[in-house]
């Protein structure tokens, strides 16, 4: 997909960099660092992923759902495969 090999760089700095506050925690669990130390960590964490999701979200509707010059049918297609994306990702 063209739209996410010209950010691919962008995306993978960001995979690295939750997965760096990924190892912080493991690190914190295993040095049985405070719990409020912890908990912040978790949280930074839960907000990377929340900003690399943004960013596929707003990519995918862009590229698959409103690029001038899609058929209906590849628009409802891009249309549910975010949906499901969304769903998935709310449980």
């Amino acid at each position: 997909m063209a739209h996410i090999h010209e950010h691919k760089d962008d995306l993978l700095n960001r995979v690295r960099r939750i997965s760096g506050q990924v190892q912080a925690i493991e690190r914190a669990l295993e040095s049985d660092a405070d719990c409020a130390k912890t908990l912040h960590l978790v949280a930074a964490v839960r907000g990377a992923v929340n900003g690399l999701m943004d960013q596929f979200i707003d990519a995918h509707a862009r590229e698959h759902v409103a690029r001038p010059g899609l058929s209906d049918e590849e628009r409802a297609e891009g249309l549910e495969e975010l949906l499901q994306a969304i769903r998935r990702y709310s449980k």
